[in-house]
């Protein structure tokens, strides 16, 4: 897109000539829907352990209620260099260009953005329900405030909105270790002060550990024991403010991802907008430099004995930056592939990612059948290499 069409696009709500920029479509593009299908279906490679395990055993090894043993701390290796977090920072992508894919669309036929606010309020609902009713570890009550969070800057010019986002992210990379730190410094016993203080603060982060784990072991018993309606009243009145929690905790990441995959869109990333060689560099160099930075924090954390707060923040804050690199590197590869593959595969990966919304939902009722009491029953029986397979 030039940036002639872009200050033409900065005009208020209304279909312009000739302004659509590179990788609009009347139809669908083939790239975002591939894309799409392999972050949908990458996300319960990393959530399979929280429906499977306790909550906690996501990030921390112990809180499994099976063996987990030297080959299973491989395991968590692997899924913290290749998929943990990586996955939604994809989707988080993607969705801020589906955005503005959707709005391009709308503004063809005469309609402003409030045709977008209705769509992600819709969704926020939906997420509300995904999160008391079938598995607390929802994501789309995040993306729908994050989408109308977004919403004010579809206007801005297309370098601004990247711009904006890379800030964003920086910001919020700094938190993110600030918490990091502090956690561990706090559970360690390495702030200031004298022995008692640092103590007291131990024993703290200690008591705060042991009872988020016991109640991720109440939740896990309602579900092991099948009593789904003990388990929904449990949510609705013990964990009425996480959604909101879950909220503040991933903003500064995932709004500023949508910022940035809304501008990608718009630069032409998934339609030969940009020059291939370039793209193929870059994507490279995102995923070996990022995959690189987070395996050296993952042998960290494995060489520490995957401490609880040491899991936390290596997931929360560490990972912030490699995760941003793999993430935008991915995206550029998987956008080149996408627009060549073929096949039978292929074409299930990108069915999937034209039902990403139904998949992820979808996803979640199904494995309440393999997992709650009343269903399958296998919740906490399968170790970790039981849970991929």
């Amino acid at each position: 897109m030039t940036e002639t069409r872009a200050a033409a696009a900065a005009s208020p709500d209304q279909p312009q000539a000739h302004t659509a920029p590179l990788g609009a479509s009347p139809d669908r593009i083939a790239s975002l829907d591939f894309i799409r299908g392999i972050a949908v279906m990458g996300i319960l490679a990393a959530n399979i352990i929280a429906f499977g395990q306790p909550f906690a055993a996501y990030m921390y090894p112990d809180a499994f209620l099976t063996p987990h043993g030297e080959a299973e701390g491989w395991m968590w290796v692997a899924q913290f260099v290749l998929v943990d977090g990586k996955m939604r920072a994809l989707f988080s992508l993607l969705f801020g260009a589906g955005l503005y894919l959707f709005l391009e669309k709308a503004w063809e036929r005469g309609q402003g953005r409030w045709l977008q606010v209705r769509r992600l309020l819709w969704l926020g609902l939906f997420g509300l329900f995904h999160f008391f009713f079938i598995w607390k570890g929802d994501i789309l009550f995040l993306y729908a405030v994050s989408g109308l969070a977004v919403l004010p800057f579809v206007k801005m010019a297309r370098r601004n909105q990247f711009i904006l986002g890379v800030l964003g992210y920086i910001v919020g990379g700094i938190v993110y270790a600030g918490m990091a730190a502090s956690m561990v410094m706090s559970a360690n016993g390495a702030i200031p002060g004298d022995e008692a203080a640092r103590a007291e603060v131990q024993a703290v982060m200690v008591e705060a550990q042991e009872e988020e784990i016991a109640q991720d072991r109440i939740d896990g018993e309602l579900i092991a024991s099948g009593d789904y309606p003990g388990l929904v009243e449990r949510n609705l009145t013990e964990s009425t403010t996480e959604p909101l929690t879950m909220l503040l905790l991933f903003w500064l990441e995932t709004l500023p991802l949508m910022l940035m995959g809304m501008a990608l869109y718009r630069k032409g990333l998934f339609s030969g907008g940009v020059d291939r060689r370039k793209q193929m560099i870059w994507g490279w160099a995102g995923v070996l430099v990022g995959g690189a930075l987070t395996l050296w924090i993952a042998l960290m954390v494995r060489a520490g004995g995957f401490g609880y707060w040491d899991t936390i923040a290596a997931f929360i804050g560490w990972s912030h930056f490699p995760r941003l690199f793999m993430g935008l590197g991915l995206l550029a590869l998987l956008a080149l592939w996408g627009e060549r593959v073929s096949g039978w595969l292929a074409l299930r990966v990108s069915a999937a990612g034209r039902a990403a919304f139904t998949n992820y939902l979808g996803t979640s009722v199904v494995m309440m059948l393999v997992f709650h009491g009343w269903a399958g029953g296998l919740f906490g029986e399968l170790t970790r290499g039981g849970l991929y397979g």
